[in-house]
């Protein structure tokens, strides 16, 4: 238990350090693709809990994970427009995905992020926002039935504190809908930040560094291309994870 607990202190900590201090490549790295890892750990239990209240903590493990996403992000720019560098995770991502090529790595940035926004995120919103209402404008009468039953013996004290028990956790539905604003405004800020890299890095590369216009377009281009997929792509997974575990019926 305690070394659980020192564990999460880390996960918090540690991006609240990054978002003041530089992260080295190496670091980065490794730190990119445990954010990688961890969205698919969150899909995967998502998809295999039986109904939503198994997973009652989601709404505050959205926030470590879009907190820890977010400092990666701004490390992966500092190391952009300082070194015009940010690692082999994020060149292999902007070489890999766009095959080379800053056009089609760009309408395939695109396309994540309108798949995001458009498709998974608005789609998420509205059924929290739905199911959060219906779930707290049923609690009153679920409450009476309870006492009612416990009042005519159908029920014992003992099932009357396990459904009660139960109630109140169905209250996490209402902090879900809140929730899902954090994967909405954490994909707007992964689009803010890959459009500063772009710019920023052809800024520095042209009056700075002293590069060619097609140099620095090529390089920061890719840098930044391959920034925005490492950074939309746990974003993505952790959408889905959201519209999952939204959607689920007991």
């Amino acid at each position: 238990m305690q070394r659980s607990d020192l564990l999460l202190g880390l996960y918090i900590l540690v991006p609240v350090i990054f978002l003041i201090i530089p992260i080295p490549t190496l670091l980065l790295d490794i730190l990119i693709l445990l954010n990688i890892s961890l969205s698919l750990i969150i899909l995967f239990t998502a998809l295999f809990s039986k109904e939503a209240l198994q997973m009652s903590a989601f709404p505050t493990l959205l926030l470590m994970t879009t907190l820890f996403r977010l400092s990666l992000n701004v490390g992966s720019t500092r190391n952009i427009l300082l070194n015009g560098y940010a690692g082999n995770v994020v060149a292999t991502f902007g070489n890999f995905v766009g095959g080379g090529n800053l056009v089609v790595g760009v309408i395939i940035f695109a396309v994540l992020i309108l798949i995001q926004m458009i498709v998974i995120n608005k789609g998420s919103e509205r059924v929290s926002e739905v199911t959060a209402r219906f779930t707290l404008d049923a609690m009153p009468g679920k409450q009476m039935a309870i006492d009612a039953d416990l009042n005519t013996g159908a029920i014992t004290d003992e099932q009357a504190k396990e459904r009660r028990q139960k109630i109140q956790d169905e209250a996490c539905c209402g902090s879900m809908d809140g929730a899902s604003k954090y994967v909405k405004g954490d994909a707007t800020a992964g689009l803010v930040i890959t459009a500063i890299n772009f710019v920023g890095g052809l800024v520095l590369g042209v009056m700075m560094q002293g590069l060619d216009i097609n140099e620095a377009l090529q390089r920061y281009t890719i840098l930044t291309i391959g920034d925005g997929l490492v950074s939309q792509i746990p974003s993505l997974i952790i959408s889905l994870s959201t519209g999952i575990l939204v959607t689920k019926v007991s």
